[in-house]
């Protein structure tokens, strides 16, 4: 579904149920930060980033903004999925823990992502080699250059997001009142995580089609394995068994997220976006942190297995984390559960109780 058809989706519903249940509005725009400098000596001229917007700013006595929130979403996602159901109508509601007119929620396409400038944009391989602090540093530049924000009331982020949490909690350990990673680890990407997500990048590399970066159609034997390793990835054991408990039902679902999800990539992007976070370690200087922060995770979650035990050892040397390891069971979503607001959202209007000033 283009944003196009979401939004007017949205509109019709909010003339259909009453102005009780309007969807709150969502704008779209985008921020040029001009000789942008990345961590491999490499710089563009012109990086732009995307994002988008729910409620209004609110600015204190001395003209700050003090009601921004910012979510940060996943490898190869963009900011439009927290505008999902089952994300967005559980929380930005009248009275929900985002109330849009409470907060200002803002919603970036992070470097290689959405609208924000990435390899197919025409440079294809000669795209600057961005890593995830690039990305954190071009976040704080949005902000601060496109929006006037020095000082966020929440940062929430999935998956990569959760992992740029750690980043910008150490980097800016006073830039934000509260935090809330969810679905990753504060360790390097090693072992079996690092392990599949070379495997995904090396098949498109391997591809003949992909000639070096300079294919002219879709490197798709590529594309199908990658896409496959990451759909595994992000599975769910009871709720795939719950929902496609026959051979057929499981290779018919199958079979249609594998061919919608290489419809939806493009093979750079994919491994620019999967590369970057190979220089990913916050573990040596998790004394950093010190904001309020909620980090929960999901026992159901192939990327960040519980059995490997890194909240129990992290959380020795963080002072002000609170974790939570989310149960699984048929309803759960595996590393996606993330996304599906039913199962945190207590933690999160505690969080932000616990750090209202």
């Amino acid at each position: 579904m283009t944003m196009r058809t979401l939004l007017a989706s949205l509109v019709l519903s909010a003339l259909m149920l009453g102005p009780a249940n309007a969807a709150p509005s969502v704008s779209d725009a985008d921020v040029t930060l001009r000789d942008f400098h990345f961590h491999s000596g490499e710089t563009l001229p012109a990086l732009r980033m995307h994002y988008r917007t729910l409620g209004t700013p609110h600015r204190d006595a001395q003209g700050r903004i003090d009601n921004a929130v910012m979510i940060l979403h996943g490898t190869g996602g963009s900011g439009a999925q927290f505008l999902a159901p089952y994300f967005a109508d559980v929380l930005y509601g009248a009275g929900q823990p985002l109330d849009t007119t409470k907060y200002f929620i803002i919603l970036p396409d992070s470097i290689g992502h959405g609208g924000s400038s990435k390899p197919s944009d025409g440079l294809k391989m000669a795209f600057p080699k961005y890593d995830y602090d690039d990305m954190v540093e071009a976040q704080r530049l949005m902000l601060k250059d496109g929006l006037g924000i020095t000082h966020l009331r929440l940062i929430f982020g999935t998956s990569m997001g959760c992992m740029h949490i750690f980043v910008w909690a150490e980097a800016h350990p006073d830039f934000a009142d509260a935090l809330m990673p969810m679905a990753c680890q504060p360790v390097e990407i090693a072992g079996r995580n690092r392990m599949w997500r070379v495997g995904a990048m090396d098949a498109i590399r391997a591809d003949p089609a992909w000639q070096n970066g300079d294919y002219k159609t879709p490197p798709v034997q590529g594309l199908r394995t990658a896409a496959s390793l990451s759909l595994i990835a992000g599975s769910a054991p009871e709720y795939l068994q719950a929902n496609f408990p026959t051979r057929e039902k499981a290779e018919t679902y199958w079979r249609a997220r594998i061919e919608a999800d290489i419809a939806s990539r493009d093979a750079n992007d994919f491994l620019y976006q999967f590369d970057a976070s190979r220089n990913y370690n916050p573990w040596p200087d998790l004394e950093k942190i010190t904001a309020p922060m909620t980090w929960i995770n999901s026992a159901d979650d192939f990327i960040n297995p519980p059995e490997l035990g890194a909240p129990d050892l992290a959380l020795k040397r963080l002072k002000t984390v609170r974790f939570r390891l989310i149960p699984s069971s048929p309803d759960t979503r595996g590393h996606g559960t993330h996304t599906w607001a039913k199962f945190w959202k207590d933690d999160l209007s505690d969080l932000l109780k616990r750090t209202a000033k």
